[in-house]
């Protein structure tokens, strides 16, 4: 996750906290009640450890260091997995393995016309824990992967309008 990701708290149906992992943190340590803690990238349920002050919890859920690369171009040094013959392929290329594979990754994103299907993912996953038992829940689903923004929005009508529009929100991120 990048330093731009957000994080959102929802209680009974409402948004409680939205924002930055320690300050979403730190909000609903304070309400002493338990809510849904969701990252607004992936959509994953993030479990939260609220225990001690409110330094303590920011101290806590901050951004953690970054891990070796060329930090000031935001390059971060992570494993890949190839077969030899894809190795051997990147070997013979011009600037190496690395810049072949950022130079594949940023032409693939280009060529990209599919609407985003980890942002369409990541909205299910909130859907399916907030709304799974609210009206017209499947419907709402067929049409978020149908790609059907108009019969999805009907079917979230008598949703709380808080998971209703946070779900519309999510699909209009843009990438980090």
């Amino acid at each position: 996750m990048t330093q731009t990701t957000t994080f959102t708290a929802f209680r009974d149906g409402r948004i409680v906290a939205s924002g930055a992992l320690p300050d979403v943190a730190v909000a609903v340590s304070e309400m002493q009640a338990p809510a849904l803690i969701f990252c607004d990238v992936t959509g994953q349920v993030v479990d939260l450890d609220l225990r001690g002050t409110q330094d303590e919890i920011r101290t806590r859920h901050a951004a953690a260091p970054r891990a070796p690369g060329r930090p000031k171009l935001g390059v971060t040094a992570k494993e890949v997995t190839l077969l030899p013959r894809h190795w051997d392929w990147l070997a013979q290329q011009k600037g190496g393995a690395s810049a072949t594979l950022r130079r594949l990754v940023e032409e693939a994103r280009r060529a990209d016309t599919d609407p985003q299907p980890a942002r369409i993912d990541a909205a299910y996953r909130v859907m399916s824990h907030l709304a799974g038992d609210l009206p017209r829940f499947e419907e709402a689903s067929r049409a978020l992967y149908a790609h059907d923004r108009p019969t999805m929005i009907a079917a979230m009508q008598d949703w709380p309008p808080a998971i209703a529009d946070h779900v519309e929100w999510m699909l209009d991120l843009r990438p980090n």
